[in-house]
């Protein structure tokens, strides 16, 4: 592979792009599109039980067992008792499966017999208000009745509201790195789909083998491109998040291998979806059949949680979802550890069809 070639191929690749106002707006205008959209939507804002963390501070007091077991009878809720420490409660929250959880403070039943205010903590999860809504009405619930059997309704037990990962954080924290993972993904697949179909068709390709090009230089270059695309895109949507709504995410160097593996995965898999279409049309058909299901399965908009059990596993098989959860680790829960999986997945599964990618895709393919 030469850097020369890779270069002069990379300004074609530049000029065309900057010549397109479409690809310029999807890239650069969308992004803030995407942000104010779903900002303004829920940023205010089952049929089984949703597990609730329940972290018991009262030392499994009468009083606090009654609490939790007037609560688990509503059917609303599945208590799941945790021993986690209670400095690292909302963070190892904001690491779990299911993030919403409860704790109920040393002191809880003594209060309670003294007719004394007592505040149980309430963690929600900003990116699943549905369900930290049927939680929160639950425990106030079970609080009014409490409160009832003890003062005739005075309010002793209070819930006092806070959110899983950070007391701050809010919905659109949680989004901002999954739009950033839909633009990763959207960007380079539709793009490389319709160069590898149109440039087949139209002959570029055949034109191109006449050059010293390699296809691995062609395909290096435009994954240079699009990951220069991520970068700014990644910084449009976190300025736009913090300007706007007031996000509050990590902006760390723990973020950059997955604006670069991730790009570089999703350009190979355009590039190898496009050579193995005959038509601009199949191409765009592959294209959209690879892009959909990741797109609402990976965690983009919708908590992966809420998702039936089976259809939690097709998700964990989904290179997108390692690239949301990595960066979710990096910019809200700082778990360096599960980033590291995370992007050890999507690196090696990015090598493995770049590789693909090359070897399939030819210039004079019929």
């Amino acid at each position: 592979m030469r850097p020369a070639r890779i270069l002069a191929d990379l300004k074609i690749v530049v000029r065309s792009y900057l010549r397109n106002p479409v690809a310029l707006f999807f890239s650069l205008i969308f992004p803030i599109v995407l942000i104010a959209l779903f900002g303004l939507i829920f940023s205010g804002a089952g049929n089984s039980p949703i597990p609730v963390q329940v972290l018991n501070l009262d030392h499994n007091s009468g009083t606090s067992q009654e609490f939790l077991s007037a609560l688990n009878a509503t059917n609303v809720v599945k208590i799941q008792f945790v021993d986690w420490n209670e400095s690292k409660f909302a963070a190892l929250l904001g690491q779990n499966d299911d993030p919403i959880g409860l704790v109920i403070p040393n002191g809880f039943a003594a209060n309670y017999s003294a007719r004394q205010p007592v505040a149980v903590t309430v963690y929600t999860d900003p990116e699943d208000a549905a369900d930290s809504g049927a939680v929160l009405g639950a425990v106030q619930g079970v609080s009014n009745y409490f409160n009832l059997n003890a003062s005739g309704g005075s309010e002793i037990v209070s819930i006092d509201q806070r959110y899983v990962g950070s007391q701050v954080f809010t919905y659109i924290d949680y989004l901002i790195p999954g739009l950033i993972g839909f633009s990763i993904l959207t960007s380079p697949m539709f793009s490389m789909v319709d160069v590898a179909a149109s440039y087949r068709k139209e002959g570029i390709f055949r034109q191109l083998s006449l050059t010293p090009l390699t296809r691995a230089e062609w395909l290096t270059s435009h994954f240079l491109w699009y990951m220069g695309i991520t970068f700014v895109t990644a910084g449009i949507m976190i300025g736009s998040g913090v300007v706007l709504f007031g996000a509050r995410v990590h902006v760390t160097l723990g973020l950059v291998p997955f604006l670069i593996a991730g790009p570089l995965f999703f350009v190979s898999l355009g590039m190898l979806a496009g050579s193995v279409a005959k038509t601009p049309e199949s191409a765009a058909l592959i294209g959209n059949i690879i892009t959909f299901p990741m797109m609402f399965l990976s965690g983009t908009f919708f908590p992966v949680s809420d998702f039936p059990a089976g259809l939690q596993g097709f998700a964990h098989i989904l290179p997108l979802y390692y690239v949301i959860d990595g960066m979710n680790q990096v910019m809200l829960f700082s778990n360096a550890a599960r980033a590291a999986l995370d992007f050890g997945v999507v690196l090696a599964g990015a090598i493995v069809v770049f590789v693909l990618a090359i070897r399939f895709f030819t210039w004079r393919g019929e």
